[in-house]
């Protein structure tokens, strides 16, 4: 209980202490590590609600659990990089963990999960202005285009001015796009390749330039002609912790033999496997790289 102790304590007594380890932090001499390709971990998801990880609807819940499996992630040979909203990362700071990683700071989480204005996924998080500021490498955003939502436009006007934002200052803009509709209710993203194509394709497109531009994309059924979709660079997203690991290590294994495909982008699939294995898990996914 050590660290929550500490954390709390600078928190209230030295907040300042968050910058200053930004300005410390070693940076990564390259967006690839030593395997040529880009393994980041994915931790964002709290601050959309979405805490579920395979049967328990809280796993993400505790947040020193989380940050330890985090740690345990981080310090694997070839993760090279962490995803995250400020509250998650700046507690990664304080602890030392993000030396010589690729920060990504997640941007827009104001589509809260469940809600009815979940399309209107608002950036409630960082910008590209703090994100330099802290000395990160990118940024990365949600977009969902439901064809039967007036809220997607806003999204979508919204992710363009990101992008234009993050090349301004020369850093990646990472685009996480899906065709989506409500269920009963619920929102759904569609995955099926004529889904992602012309999800991909509208994503590639947005702001006054696509040079720093990245996309981080689910796997589906013919992932080939997705990818043939775009010339940029994508990560292969990890999406819901898995009942068939080896199927999904398969699926991962495959797409990153696709010449676009540059790495994996994994959250829950590897911080709450169900073995409870994190290393293991960890290392398989990386030894895929």
């Amino acid at each position: 209980m050590r660290d929550i102790h500490e954390l709390v304590a600078t928190r209230i007594h030295r907040p300042d202490a968050i910058a200053e380890a930004a300005a410390a932090r070693r940076r990564p001499s390259s967006l690839l590590g030593d395997h040529g390709k880009m393994m980041i971990i994915a931790a964002d998801h709290p601050a959309r609600g979405a805490l579920r990880a395979g049967a328990d609807a809280f796993a993400m819940g505790n947040r020193m659990d989380l940050l330890d499996r985090l740690r345990t992630a981080l310090g694997r040979p070839g993760v090279n990089g962490v995803l995250g909203t400020p509250d998650v990362l700046e507690d990664l700071l304080l602890l030392g963990a993000l030396d010589d990683k690729v920060v990504i700071g997640s941007m827009n989480r104001g589509g809260l999960a469940g809600t009815v204005f979940e399309m209107d996924d608002r950036f409630t998080a960082y910008d590209a202005g703090s994100i330099k500021a802290a000395g990160f490498e990118g940024g990365k955003m949600l977009l969902r285009i439901d064809p039967d939502d007036p809220g997607t436009v806003a999204t979508l006007q919204a992710c363009g001015s990101a992008v234009t934002d993050l090349a301004a200052h020369r850093m990646i803009a990472m685009v996480e796009p899906f065709i989506s509709h409500r269920v009963d209710g619920r929102v759904r993203n569609e995955l099926t390749a004529e889904a992602m194509i012309r999800a991909t394709a509208v994503s590639a497109g947005l702001g006054a330039t696509s040079a720093y531009t990245w996309l981080k994309v689910p796997i589906v059924d013919d992932m080939e002609r997705v990818m043939a979709a775009t010339t940029l660079p994508a990560l292969i997203l990890g999406g819901e912790v898995s009942a068939d690991p080896d199927a999904t290590y398969a699926q991962w294994g495959k797409a990153l033999a696709l010449p676009t495909v540059q790495g994996l982008v994994i959250g829950r699939g590897l911080l709450y496997p169900s073995n409870g294995d994190v290393a293991g898990s960890v290392d398989r996914a990386v030894s895929l790289l």
